[in-house]
């Protein structure tokens, strides 16, 4: 593993960068602060460098909770979003810290929505992100990259990305989320019944609990994709 000092890059920072895109994003983007020995230990355990937009993220920032808080990119971890990028990660995407993983966690959403950086695992289209819906449960391709899904996170519709799971008051029901949480919906929303949002009932449940649930369906499901 690299030390973290070939990891700190000064002279040409990604953190200039993702600032000013948070500055003239469309999208309300909360950073969350940063706690600066968690973030040292964090970025020395994902092994990216902070010239990149990924290890400025993590590096700088306790995560970025986007559109109220419906959107949770991970950073290196805070009270209100409790999960680093790489513990968030470790026994998912890999065993040990310093291996390369197949892919990585990198941000969920308040319905139990995962995205996912593709490091191999997931097709041909290294570098660019997934989408572990959680209206079919199947990994969908986004063609972006890391720096395209900031950017998708910042400026996108995202009324029309997840147009139908929105509900009223959602915003200040999802305010008060915590980042270690996500909605759970019953009837799924994968099944047939689970389309209609003002049929299906929902309660918060451990992060943790529903990717686990996601994977567990995925398999029982047969879904290959």
């Amino acid at each position: 593993m690299r030390p973290l000092e070939e990891l700190i890059n000064n002279e040409d920072p990604g953190w200039s960068l993702v600032k000013e895109w948070i500055k003239t994003a469309k999208n309300k983007v909360e950073i969350l602060t940063v706690d600066t020995t968690k973030a040292k230990e964090a970025l020395f355990k994902t092994q990216v460098t902070t010239r990149s937009p990924m290890g400025s993220v993590v590096f700088m920032t306790g995560g970025l909770l986007i559109d109220n808080g419906w959107i949770r990119i991970l950073g290196s971890g805070h009270a209100r979003l409790p999960r680093t990028l790489p513990d968030w990660n470790k026994g998912k995407s890999f065993q040990e810290f310093g291996e390369a993983p197949n892919f990585l966690l990198i941000a969920d959403d308040a319905i139990g929505g995962f995205f996912l950086l593709n490091g191999g695992g997931l097709g041909k289209d290294l570098g660019n992100v997934y989408y572990l819906s959680p209206d079919n449960l199947k990994y969908e391709p986004l063609d972006l990259t890391y720096t395209d899904f900031l950017n998708f996170c910042f400026n996108n519709n995202l009324d029309k990305f997840y147009k139908g799971y929105r509900w009223t008051n959602w915003k200040e029901e999802v305010k008060t989320l915590s980042g270690d949480k996500t909605f759970n919906f019953f009837p799924p929303l994968w099944t047939k019944e689970g389309k209609d949002m003002k049929k299906v009932s929902r309660r918060a449940i451990p992060i943790e609990e529903q990717y686990n649930f996601s994977l567990d369906m995925r398999k029982q499901l047969g879904i290959q994709k």
